[in-house]
């Protein structure tokens, strides 16, 4: 029992280290949700295109080499925060 415990305390951990935050502005300073991706269709295939917690435009798709990619981009300069 203490194992599963253990286990579950290094899953909320992680998970909790691995939140990344891209902005505090409102979002009425975000770019729009359909424009952003239309201009990174250009570079990826999308599959996921989502907004996370930490306030990030986040995507799940290939690149043009088809490699795999998980991006975070602040949603209001369309900078990357992170790449996977």
């Amino acid at each position: 029992m203490k194992f599963l415990i253990a286990i579950f305390l290094m899953a909320l951990t992680t998970a909790a280290f691995s939140k990344v935050d891209c902005t505090s502005e409102p979002k009425e300073k975000w770019q729009d949700q359909q424009s952003f991706r239309k201009k990174l269709e250009a570079d990826y295939k999308i599959k996921v295109f989502k907004v996370t917690e930490g306030n990030c435009y986040e995507v799940y798709g290939h690149d043009k080499a088809g490699k795999r990619v998980e991006i975070y981009f602040n949603p209001v300069t369309g900078e990357i925060v992170k790449k996977k």
